[in-house]
């Protein structure tokens, strides 16, 4: 391995000369190293900094901020005047910060420095071509759009710095003791960590622009330090309210236990004094489940090999006792999602502080971990308990329909381009048309049934999904499946397309930004095939709507900027914004403006409706 030069630098006579020297570079790698995961509880020691011609710059923030704990470190890291040339340095947006993960280094540069990564970038500016305007750009998402969602790829900077520099990363001194004494492998790790970002955003450069990703790029980079933020300002929940839903939840899964054990039970083996001894199964057993439910099911029925819950959904259409099995596990599943939230808000601000992932999904929708605050379930009013402090307000927004707004712009059929344009119920037309009778004489169950297919050929749902869904038999299914398609032939058309695309050329149309899909499958395997075709229909609506939310979360954050509201939860097509209860509905006005210009810049075919509410808590 060749040997790496590196300055560290202790003054602020050095600081301030190396700051100067950085900021003449186009480009500079970047890297933080810190003694926590979490900017809650630790501190940042170095930050360093790598450009072309140059020694990499590793300045140790101990030297600068002093003894202490890390709040007095902090508040020193903040307002010191000696630390000012590095705080100008990081939030203007030259020269571009290269980084492997920005969103981490973001974080902490914003909580312990005071300052937003590269605060100076205006989303309105010109230049919406250039992919680095945002001042940033990160290798790791770079990685995960050029590998378009090809599941064998790893993104660590490990794995991606083999793959396009054939360069093997130590990554060992990783979770080394930053507090202490730094030895002089830390120090050259460090150095490393920076200066390899500089040969590897060229290759990644020249990978996104060969595969036509630098606009999908851009908006990915420009998400960064909004969605750091979101993670940095958290959310609240009101623990006395989750506590009393979680008991609520409990007694009524005690309650399913029982009826279970009755429904399921053997035949008493031995009688007792009280009566005959009921043998209890137990309800996570595979075994155990399956022997009871040959037992107690119709002879002739056939029993699934696996118990999981896909394999018994269609025998829970026809059986309570299945129905009940299922009912069982929901709640087992949210009442250990429930404790683990408790455990995750932290001691120090009453809040959640949840992770999410980017490009969590091969979509490029957004996931969320650690604990993953966008699976709140609706069931027993829990969303409520997440509520906004004494003296604000929660901002609720949603887009309208979205994904059915992004297919009627793709496919520009008449029929759906027409009734969003017109602001016709979308659901009621397609019920008119399908079922044969007038507008007004649809009913609520021809349009429920209307609207499981509006938004099931989104998925590409088949008739026997559909049948599934509804409780109509597959031959039923399959016939509203054919009115619905002879009523919106365009549509029709492009979903055959998509699904050709997938299987013949292994990929899929492009989203609005133009993300890239790409698919491996063995065309032998029937099954694969057929979700190749699903994804291929799929993946270009809900990547799209995943590139209008994170261009609104842009605009909002940028809005919101010095303001007293804080975005604090997007789920998919959905942003919560905490804010002052005085300036609430001004605020939604704000919320509604930013995502609907997102949807806008993208969205030509038809209009875009955003519904927002204000509310003491989370109710959508």
């Amino acid at each position: 391995m060749e040997e790496i030069e590196y300055r560290l630098v202790e003054t602020p006579g050095e600081l301030a000369a190396a700051c100067e020297r950085l900021a003449r570079a186009p480009e500079v790698g970047f890297d933080t190293e810190t003694t926590s995961l979490s900017p809650f509880e630790g501190r940042v020691r170095l930050v360093q900094f790598a450009a072309a011609g140059e020694p990499a710059y590793l300045i140790d923030l101990d030297r600068f901020t002093g003894e202490g704990d890390n709040a007095a470190r902090r508040e020193r890291a903040r307002t010191s005047e000696d630390l000012a040339p590095l705080r100008r340095l990081l939030a203007a947006t030259r020269p571009v910060k290269c980084a492997h993960n920005a969103k981490f280094d973001a974080k902490w540069v914003q909580h312990y420095l005071g300052v937003e990564m590269c605060g100076e970038f205006d989303s309105g500016a010109e230049n919406r071509n250039e992919v680095e305007r945002a001042g940033l750009f990160d290798t790791l998402l770079a990685s995960q759009l050029v590998s378009a969602g090809e599941q064998e790829d790893r993104h660590s900077l490990a794995s991606v710095s083999e793959r396009y520099l054939n360069l093997t990363v130590d990554k060992t001194q990783q979770v080394s003791d930053w507090g202490g004494a730094l030895s002089a492998a830390q120090l050259e790790y460090a150095a490393r960590d920076a200066a390899v970002m500089l040969p590897l955003r060229l290759k990644l450069v020249e990978a996104l622009r060969a595969n036509a990703l630098t606009r999908t790029a851009q908006l990915e980079f420009e998400c960064v330090v909004p969605l750091a933020a979101l993670e940095l300002a958290g959310v609240y929940l009101e623990q006395e309210c989750w506590r009393a839903k979680l008991k609520e939840i409990a007694k009524r899964r005690d309650e399913l236990h029982e009826i279970l054990q009755d429904e399921l039970a053997e035949e008493p083996a031995q009688q007792s004094l009280f009566g005959p001894a009921r043998a209890n199964i137990n309800l996570d057993s595979h075994v155990q489940l399956t022997r009871a439910l040959k037992r107690v099911l119709p002879a002739g029925e056939e029993i699934p090999d696996s118990t999981r819950n896909w394999k018994l959904e269609p025998l829970a259409v026809k059986y309570a006792v299945v129905r009940n099995i299922l009912d069982y596990r929901t709640l087992q599943k949210t009442l250990k999602f429930g404790e683990t939230l408790l455990e995750s808000i932290n001691p120090q601000t009453g809040r959640i502080h949840s992770h999410f992932h980017q490009i969590g999904a091969p979509t490029g929708r957004m996931s969320c971990t650690d604990p993953n605050v966008q699976q709140v379930p609706h069931a027993f009013d829990m969303r409520r308990c997440f509520r906004a402090p004494e003296g604000r307000k929660l901002v609720d927004a949603d887009y309208s329909q979205i994904e059915l707004r992004i297919l009627a712009d793709f496919t520009n059929d008449p029929g759906f381009v027409e009734a969003f344009r017109t602001g016709a119920d979308l659901h009621r037309v397609t019920a008119a048309q399908v079922f044969g009778v007038k507008l007004e004489e649809v009913s609520k169950e021809q349009r429920d049934f209307a609207k499981r297919l509006n938004f099931g050929v989104v998925y590409g749902i088949g008739a026997r999904r559909f049948a599934l869904l509804t409780g109509l038999n597959e031959t039923e299914a399959e016939d509203l499946l054919k009115r619905y398609f002879a009523t919106y032939r365009d549509l029709d058309a492009w979903l055959r397309d998509a699904g050709f695309k997938a299987v013949r050329e292994r990929t899929a149309p492009r989203t609005v930004a133009g993300r890239l899909f790409r698919f491996n499958f063995d065309p032998e395997d029937r099954q694969a095939t057929s979700l190749a075709q699903r994804n291929g229909k799929n993946a270009p609506v809900q990547g799209s709507s995943a590139d209008i939310i994170k261009r609104a979360l842009r605009l909002l954050h940028d809005r919101l900027k010095g303001t007293g509201a804080q975005i604090v939860n997007v789920v998919h097509d959905e942003i919560v914004v905490e804010c002052p209860e005085s300036e609430a509905e001004e605020f939604a006005r704000v919320v509604e403006g930013a995502m609907c210009a997102a949807g806008e810049e993208y969205v030509k075919a038809v209009p875009v409706k955003v519904e927002s509410s204000v509310t003491d808590e989370w109710v959508k």
